[in-house]
């Protein structure tokens, strides 16, 4: 179980909102029950993945027990996706009320941000959410809930708090941790990172974020517009490396005029933190040395499989401590008994990545079904403002899965009524297509994460480009670029032929004339 007391950093401060969460996913008085004879399923780990997974073998009428380390709900909902959102959500607020301020039409002073209450409403929206992944809700739906370390002892068993519980099939579902880097006094300054970034409750005057990828970026975003001198450190020079070059141009545009500082080609030495608190940084940049001074640094350069400490080895799953467990497109392990879903075994860590996976182990693991894992259509989203979201090839995968027979299509929103009268213009979609079939899309704007369902929905169906052409949306939205991209594709094969023979036939139609 969680810590017996309420020291945790997930649940500090000890606020009311704290302890409501607390009860709900690590409740302190929870009683393990005594465990069934055999499970048809023993998951360990209660993020997404493996809420999900336990859930459905529950409803389906199986015996399933769910172990959980620390806290359910996992990173998601804890120090995650939730309480990351809230903090954008808020930085957003701030932005607008900044913007009114410079508004032709109404007078209005510069807000000032009341950090410690913005982190504390965030904390009451997770709470909010919290019973949807609570102790009592999944015990109500038939999981057995043990608190504890799980650990495999043999091919059918695992333990918990001395504990067996005799297993058919098992599911992986740990997670990762934050990768904590190598460099000298990092971790010895109290570096930061997702699982503890959220308890903060005094506003840094500055922050280093080491990491340009999605977390780096929304809350170097998030706590600029709060007030904070953001340092973002990028190994690339560019921020968001793995989305499209001029998707991501666009987002570092807007944090630099959001006054984020960007800093790269450097080799951070070390770190040390002052009797004040403050954080030294040393680097090397063009072969100079330089110290730079911060309230906070806060870590986030990518996740590690959560791994070690389960007996993996003795049980037989091949696994390895950067990539994960080893699993088969049907999610098995080298141990054909066990399973492995979300962060711990694949590349996509994503929530939703999470739930597919377990939503296709309840179809391997129990009915001997052979969905594939590489099967999945999987798309995601930055929340940065403007929004970048991405599914299926980039532009470079495409041309060199199907060569140079790829067309892209471009539709920039600052040719769109609806952004240009809500001052939304930055950004566009971009469509990738092989023979009139869309095989991967980047919409970087405004709502980018809803928009691309969109395009998802008509990749997941096979629907063809020129189709979207044919789909009626709402005047004025900004979901119309999408069909002005169907446009374009259907242009492409109004061929010289057909223009002649259309203009014939017309010709024809009037007489002649």
């Amino acid at each position: 179980m969680i810590e017996s007391t309420s020291s945790h950093p997930l649940f500090q401060p000890a606020s009311e909102a704290n302890q409501t969460l607390r009860k709900n996913v690590a409740p302190p008085d929870w009683p393990n029950p005594t465990p069934a004879k055999r499970y048809n399923v023993v998951v360990i780990g209660a993020g997404s993945g493996g809420l999900v997974t336990a859930a459905a073998v529950a409803g389906l009428g199986g015996k399933v027990a769910l172990i959980e380390k620390h806290a359910l709900g996992g990173d998601c909902l804890n120090v995650g996706c939730v309480p990351s959102k809230a903090l954008l959500s808020a930085a957003k607020q701030i932005a607008a009320a900044r913007k009114t301020k410079d508004s032709p039409f109404l007078k209005h002073s510069s807000p000032e941000v009341d950090f410690p209450a913005l982190m504390e409403k965030m904390r009451e929206l997770r709470a909010q959410i919290a019973p949807h992944d609570s102790a009592e809700r999944f015990r109500d739906l038939g999981v057995d809930i043990f608190f504890g370390e799980a650990k495999f002892t043999d091919r059918e068993t695992v333990t918990v708090n001395g504990q067996n519980l005799k297993f058919a099939k098992a599911v992986v579902a740990t997670g990762g941790r934050a990768i904590v880097l190598p460099i000298p006094g990092l971790a010895e300054a109290g570096a930061l990172t997702n699982e503890t970034l959220f308890s903060l409750t005094e506003q840094p005057e500055s922050l280093a974020i080491i990491g340009a990828g999605p977390i780096g970026c929304e809350m170097a975003q998030a706590f600029a517009r709060f007030g904070t001198k953001v340092t973002l450190f990028e190994s690339e020079c560019r921020i968001l490396p793995r989305e499209d070059t001029e998707a991501s141009e666009i987002v570092r545009a807007q944090l630099h005029e959001e006054g984020v500082v960007s800093r790269c080609e450097i080799a951070l030495k070390k770190v040390e933190k002052q009797e004040d608190g403050q954080k030294v940084i040393t680097l090397e940049h063009e072969g100079k040395t330089e110290t730079l001074t911060f309230a906070e640094v806060l870590v986030g350069v990518g996740r590690a499989p959560n791994v070690e400490g389960i007996g993996l080895e003795t049980v037989g799953v091949e696994f390895d401590k950067r990539t994960g467990i080893k699993v088969n497109e049907r999610l098995q392990t080298t141990n054909p008994k066990i399973f492995a879903i979300g962060d711990v075994a694949m590349k996509y860590k994503f929530t939703h990545m999470a739930g597919a996976t377990a939503r296709l182990v309840i179809q391997n693991a129990l009915f001997g079904g052979r969905k594939k894992h590489t099967d999945l259509l999987v798309p995601w989203s930055t929340y940065t403002q403007p929004e970048i979201s991405h599914v299926g090839l980039y532009e470079n995968e495409a041309k060199e899965k199907y060569g140079e027979n790829v067309q892209t299509f471009t539709q920039p929103f600052a040719d769109m009524d609806r952004n240009i009268v809500d001052e939304k213009t930055k950004g566009f979609v971009k469509v990738h297509a092989h023979k009139g079939r869309i095989v991967g899309a980047t919409i970087v704007g405004e709502n980018a994460g809803d928009l691309i369902s969109e395009i998802t929905v008509a990749m997941q169906s096979r629907m063809k480009l020129g189709a979207l052409s044919n789909v009626i949306h709402p005047y004025p939205t900004a979901a119309e670029a999408i069909q002005r991209i169907g446009d374009a594709y259907n242009k492409t094969r109004f061929t010289p032929f057909l223009q002649k023979a259309f203009r014939w036939w017309l010709k024809r139609s009037r007489g002649g004339v």
